[in-house]
């Protein structure tokens, strides 16, 4: 864990510019996605919640914010079904618990999910004083987070839930040192263990999710859902040249399995995901989540871990395709 605290403190001093937004620049994401609670599951959410986490240096004093871009649902950015009916709710956690609780880290919304200290919680509707615009939450003392040390610092829940209406709300989060600009917290960071998200429309942008792969992980098991047969999601590391993970279609969830090899331990993977040409989909609105070898589930990262992985040919091994 050592090495691991050592690589967030290289890496998110020198990306600490890129990685504050959610989602980061690295990352090349349009936006987060959350539905209301009346939402179709084909549409691209499979239980109207998303909850982001955000670390913060033990030895940051100042107050920090988390913004959210475009909170209200109605307007250019998000995606309408019907009439605009929809209201959602914004909450920010701290305190014991929020992270460490079990529940906060499992793939259905059950138990104690809302684990921790409510430190504060807005509900918006179609607001066009919103659309398009920030919103802010704080000033919040970095020491009303929960202090865990395997997660850089004091850590922050952020629960993004529909609770009423079926419209898609697309939306970004920063958290910053500033109430009315994005200016990044030095050293802080996001990480998500279940990630839903807008495609591009564009089939020639090309997004990237960064999992951690620490010296205790053998193996992983990526669930997408509702990804439409939309392209590929391959993985690229310092062992693997575009290993595919199986993708799933409309409405319906897929997975596979993928071995770990000892030379990935303690790097980033980089998992793309790249659009049919052909297909020209459109909105498309996505899940996704891996679990290790004991079905924990694993975090992305707002930026990778040890940088970007390169694929090294000196390995030499064959990728495992997987459809």
């Amino acid at each position: 864990m050592q090495r691991l605290l050592l690589f967030i403190f290289l890496v998110f001093v020198s990306y600490q510019l890129i990685a504050q937004p959610v989602p980061a620049v690295d990352e090349n994401i349009p936006h987060l996605v959350t539905f209301g609670n009346k939402g179709d599951h084909a549409w691209g959410d499979n239980d109207f919640c998303q909850m982001i986490f955000f670390s913060v240096p033990k030895d940051h004093t100042e107050p920090i914010y988390i913004r959210v871009y475009d909170p209200d649902i109605g307007g250019e950015t998000d995606e309408q079904k019907g009439e605009w009916d929809t209201r959602m709710k914004y909450s920010v956690y701290g305190g014991k618990g929020a992270c460490s609780n079990e529940d906060a880290r499992r793939i259905n919304l059950e138990g104690a999910y809302k684990s921790g200290t409510l430190l504060g919680s807005k509900s918006f509707a179609e607001n066009p004083r919103y659309d398009q615009n920030w919103y802010t939450f704080g000033p919040i003392n970095p020491t009303e987070g929960e202090y865990l040390e395997d997660y850089g610092g004091y850590i922050f829940k952020f629960i993004v839930e529909g609770i009423s209406g079926d419209d898609g709300n697309l939306y970004n989060l920063f958290m910053s040192s500033s109430a009315t600009e994005n200016q990044p917290v030095e050293g802080a960071f996001a990480f998500y263990f279940k990630y839903k998200f807008r495609l591009h429309d564009d089939v020639n942008e090309i997004s990237h999710i960064y999992p951690f792969i620490d010296d205790k992980v053998l193996a992983i098991k990526q669930t997408n859902f509702d990804w439409d047969n939309d392209g590929i999601i391959r993985i690229i590391s310092v062992a693997k040249n575009g290993e595919f993970l199986k993708i799933s279609g409309d409405n319906a969830w897929s997975e596979s399995e993928h071995v770990i090899h000892p030379t990935e331990k303690n790097t980033s993977y980089d998992i793309q995901i790249i659009k049919k040409k052909s297909a020209q989909i459109k909105n498309n609105n996505v899940v996704i989540f891996l679990e290790n070898q004991y079905g924990e589930l694993m975090p992305f990262y707002s930026v990778p871990i040890g940088g970007i992985p390169k694929y090294k040919y000196s390995i030499g091994i064959k990728p495992q395709i997987t459809r």
